[in-house]
């Protein structure tokens, strides 16, 4: 064999720059406030109920696309907090968390040559994942500071061989919480062109202030047209459990189905029943951790403006996007990994969610998923900028 051994695919986008700022904090034995998982303990409800799971030998595959009661308390949870009726016997399937549920549902209803609508700047996998279906990213900018947009920019990315949107709300990197009226105007986008719109509601519980989150497939016409993926990584601190989930119509359950079999056969069996039992849990729980993920927030917040960064305050998820032009001239990724190796704080350079090509936004992604201590730890430092 000769020549480039690395496919066309593989060959149009590189490797998870935030993964890559983790591995560049471990190097440096920095914070991490660049990778969105918590470092303190999952809730012990899930814990124990995961460990007895594994005690009474839930040890091998669950049923391909989740196990019943998993399933079940799925249904249960999206009708008591939406009033959505979902059949979990042909409305859901369990993934290997939401990252596999994405790239699931795009392989399930994308075909090569199709275009798929993104809202940059955007969570990173998404690119990529189109272009592993074969289809081509059309990019709707959010503009700063409110990161909005509007059905003008909608359709003029839109042509005949639009396939689907992605809509992640709340928003990872910016935080945005998207209104009723701006789904509403998606929601015309999609009827009118006949889309499929892709949801990634995975911070759904997290939000802030007046922010409510609804999702899109509760609007009138987009029950039918709506993937809504969803997972337990956020929500209950277990990013690394791979536990997610897409909410579809019967027929595009069923192509979801097939990709998820031949991608991953099924999630981890002892943690579905975990994460089962977790989603029964009092509605106070959520409360409680929305209020202490917003004292987070306005924590890191006030460090990081007290430091010279212009902040943008989040509605939901667990992000902050900080403009630092006040701080340096250097581009973002230069800022951030000067930043980590200087300053021992790490956090994800802006244009890695951004397309290629697109002018650098001088601004990093902070995550405050973090405990007192560390977030304490990080602004001595940061407060020495």
């Amino acid at each position: 064999m000769t020549g480039n051994r690395e496919s066309i695919k593989a060959g149009l986008f590189g490797e998870s720059v935030i993964r890559g700022m983790t591995r560049l904090c471990n190097q440096y034995g920095g914070i991490n406030l660049s990778q969105g998982f918590p470092d303190f303990p999952a809730p012990d409800l899930i814990k124990e109920a995961a460990c007895r799971a594994i005690r009474d030998d839930v040890n091998q595959y669950a049923v391909t696309w989740g196990a019943p009661a998993l399933r079940d308390a799925i249904a249960a949870k999206m009708k008591f907090f939406y009033g959505m009726e979902i059949d979990p016997e042909t409305g859901i399937t369990v993934t290997c968390g939401a990252t596999e549920a994405m790239i699931a549902a795009l392989l399930a209803v994308v075909n090569p040559g199709d275009e798929v609508v993104i809202f940059a700047p955007f969570y990173e996998n998404y690119g990529p994942d189109a272009i592993l279906c074969d289809a081509l990213p059309r990019y709707v900018e959010l503009r700063a500071p409110d990161w909005s947009f509007s059905a003008a920019d909608l359709e003029a990315v839109c042509s005949d061989k639009t396939r689907a949107i992605i809509v992640n709300t709340p928003h990872n990197p910016t935080g945005k919480v998207f209104s009723r009226e701006e789904l509403e105007i998606i929601a015309e986008f999609c009827i009118r062109n006949d889309l499929i719109a892709i949801t990634d509601e995975i911070y759904e519980h997290i939000i802030y202030d007046e922010a409510v989150h609804i999702p899109l497939a509760t609007l009138p016409g987009m029950g039918e047209r709506t993937i809504t993926i969803n997972g337990i990584s956020k929500t209950y601190s277990v990013t690394g459990w791979r536990i997610g989930y897409c909410l579809a119509s019967p027929e595009i359950t069923a192509a979801i189905r097939k990709v998820h079999d031949f991608l991953t056969v099924g999630a981890p069996a002892p943690l579905q029943e975990g994460a089962a039992e977790m989603m029964r849990v009092d509605q106070d729980y959520y409360r409680k951790l929305a209020r202490n993920y917003r004292q987070k927030r306005d924590f890191l917040l006030r460090v990081l403006e007290k430091a010279g960064f212009e902040c943008h305050v989040p509605a939901g998820a667990y992000y902050i996007m900080a403009g630092f032009s006040g701080l340096s001239e250097l581009s973002d990724l230069e800022f951030a990994h000067w930043l980590v190796r200087e300053k021992g704080v790490a956090s994800v350079p802006g244009s890695s969610f951004l397309p290629p090509g697109a002018p650098e936004p001088g601004m990093v992604r902070f995550c405050f998923c973090k405990t007192a201590a560390t977030l304490e730890a990080a602004a001595e430092k940061l407060a020495r900028l």
